[in-house]
Parts: C-alpha cells; sequence; structure tokens
C-alpha cells in the first residue's frame, strides 16, 4: 500500500508498504481523507519520538471486521487504544491509561497510508449526511468540545469573556464552540493576515495589544509565548486551557499561576458523538477551514503548505 512514514530522515513516502493486519477486535480501515494538524508539523520536529506511519484525523471505510455489521461502514475512530485491564481504562476509558498506544502518535501507525487498523470500540459510524470533508473534522472538533466539559468544572462559559489564542486549524473550532456555548469571544493572532479567517466567521478579532481581565482563554498557538500572553491577559482567578503541544521546551515562568491563582487546565481529546452531533446540525462551520486537497504523492507540497503562516487545514484525499 502507499503511505508516508517518519523516520530518522525525515517523513518519506513508501509505495510498497505492509497492509497491516487487524488484531483481535480490531477493522481493517481503507482511508478515505486525513488532515494534517499541528501535532503532526510538531512531530517532524521530533515531538512523542513517534516512527512510523503518522495521521491521526481521518474518515474511512472499514473493509474488513470480524463483526460483519461493520464493514461497508463509514467511520471516524477515536485516537487513543488502552491497555484495557488497568484501572484507568475500567474506570475511564483508555485516553490516560500508562500503557495506550495512539494512532499515528504513539507507537500505532496512523491514516497518512491507505490503510489502518483500530479497535472496533474506537469507531464512530458517521451520519450519511455527513460528507468526508465534514467527517474528517470529528477528531479536532471533539478536541474543542472538550474545553466545555472542562471548564464547567469551574464556571459556566455562557456571557463569559473569552479569547483564543492562535486563528488556526484548532483554534477556529475552539472559538465556534465557545461561541456556541454563549461566550463572548476574541480570536487573537499573530498578524493581520491570521485574522481573515476569523473574521469571515464573524468573530472580534485583534493582535493582543490592550487586552486584560479576560475570564476564560483557550491557547492554541503552538507556542510557548501564546501560554505566555494568556497568563498575563487572563484575570485574576481566571482560567487558562492550554491546547498546545510543543516541539521544544520552555522557560516560561508560572509564578502568575500562584500570583493571580488561574485556573490552568490541560486539555486534549473529546467526545466523538457530540461533534458528529454539532457538524450534523451545522452548528460548526468546516469547508471555511479548508486551504487545500492534496494526494499522498504530493506529501511534500502538503506540508509545506500546511506549515505556512495564517494557512488553513490541509487534507490528504487518499482512497
Amino acid at each position: 500500500m502507499r503511505g508516508l512514514v517518519l523516520g530518522a530522515t525525515g517523513l518519506m513516502r513508501w509505495d510498497d508498504l505492509r497492509v497491516p493486519e487487524p488484531g483481535v477486535g480490531d477493522a481493517l480501515i481503507r482511508v478515505r481523507m486525513a488532515g494534517i494538524c499541528g501535532t503532526d508539523l510538531a512531530m517532524l520536529n521530533g515531538y512523542a519520538g513517534f516512527a512510523g506511519v503518522p495521521g491521526h484525523e481521518f474518515v474511512g471505510e472499514v473493509v474488513g471486521a470480524v463483526d460483519e455489521t461493520w464493514i461497508g461502514q463509514r467511520v471516524v475512530g477515536s485516537i487513543n487504544i488502552g491497555c484495557g485491564a488497568c484501572d484507568e481504562c475500567r474506570d475511564h476509558g483508555p485516553d490516560h491509561c500508562q500503557g495506550r498506544r495512539v494512532l499515528g502518535i504513539r507507537g500505532h501507525d496512523g491514516a497518512f497510508a491507505e490503510y489502518l487498523t483500530l479497535p472496533i470500540a474506537n469507531l464512530y459510524r458517521v451520519p450519511d449526511g455527513l460528507s468526508d470533508r465534514q467527517a474528517v473534522f470529528v477528531e479536532p472538533l471533539a478536541a474543542a468540545l472538550r474545553v466545555l466539559d472542562q471548564v464547567e468544572v469551574f464556571d459556566r462559559v455562557a456571557g463569559k469573556r473569552a479569547a483564543v489564542i492562535g486563528p488556526g486549524r484548532l483554534g477556529m473550532l475552539v472559538a465556534q464552540v465557545l461561541r456556541g456555548a454563549g461566550a463572548d469571544v476574541l480570536v487573537i493572532g499573530r498578524s493581520e493576515a491570521s485574522l481573515a479567517l476569523p473574521r469571515e466567521l464573524g468573530f472580534k478579532a485583534g493582535l493582543g495589544s490592550d487586552i486584560a481581565d479576560l475570564d476564560l482563554i483557550v491557547e492554541t498557538s503552538g507556542t510557548a509565548n501564546g501560554l505566555d500572553c494568556a497568563l498575563d491577559w487572563v484575570r485574576a482567578r481566571g482560567t487558562v486551557v492550554l491546547k498546545s503541544t510543543y516541539d521544544a521546551v520552555s522557560d516560561l515562568d508560572l509564578t502568575r499561576v500562584v500570583i493571580k491563582e488561574i485556573r490552568l487546565l490541560g486539555s486534549r481529546c473529546g467526545p466523538f458523538d457530540r461533534a458528529m452531533e454539532w457538524l450534523s446540525a451545522g452548528r460548526v462551520e468546516t469547508e471555511p477551514l479548508i486551504d487545500s486537497v492534496f494526494p499522498l504523492e504530493r506529501f511534500d507540497e502538503a506540508f509545506r503548505r500546511a506549515g505556512a503562516p495564517a494557512v488553513r487545514k490541509v487534507l490528504f484525499a487518499i482512497g
């Protein structure tokens, strides 16, 4: 099969990869479309130390499974594969299993290839009304929706002055989720060019000058400077949600977290079923977030495009 492989020499395309063999309880999935996200870009610089087929945002079709009712189904899949035996897996699911594998990120080949495998328990059927171009956003939208679950532990979102730092692929999903929950949302970027998309979607947008006393800030920029700004701009006893993963060590001074009694939350994966509900109901726009679609053969061009400033989502059309 065709696919992309990340190794010691970087990202390479292979045309003769072995089709993965499903384990017990797994499905074999033919990938139809996959998306490049910030984590994939960070992995090119060594984040997570992964070797293999990257990619974790996908929509595909099941072509092999012990439970034949899944065959022919269009699916998306949650990316964490737990051991299934530890207390964390039994009590809370696989997201924080110490021995977990993560699709295209940790110990399990991912979606930038013609086929992948996942446990059937990780799969979600895609409604007929959702196109592949919408369904490929389920995984990142689920991650955006996770913020609502976490913030409500402390305070409700509705009516709060909120900001999203980073008007990129994930940031614009988070901004739409917060607006959908009733927050007054400001999107903050690093250049005027980066503010075109949030303004197109009807958001207030700015470059970060004269901002202070925000109730809630979600940091999605992928840079330590974004978190530094969030800690400055959030009000005392406000909440900062960190969505970014960094491919370099940061010397960030966290004293402000103590002095201002900031609630600092890490946030990762979220609810796939709710993400599909939001997409099906039209509560989130995804088509304006798409920059371009490439075949795997043009992966170099696709990754260069995805890594350029102010670029929207870049997708691979695979099968």
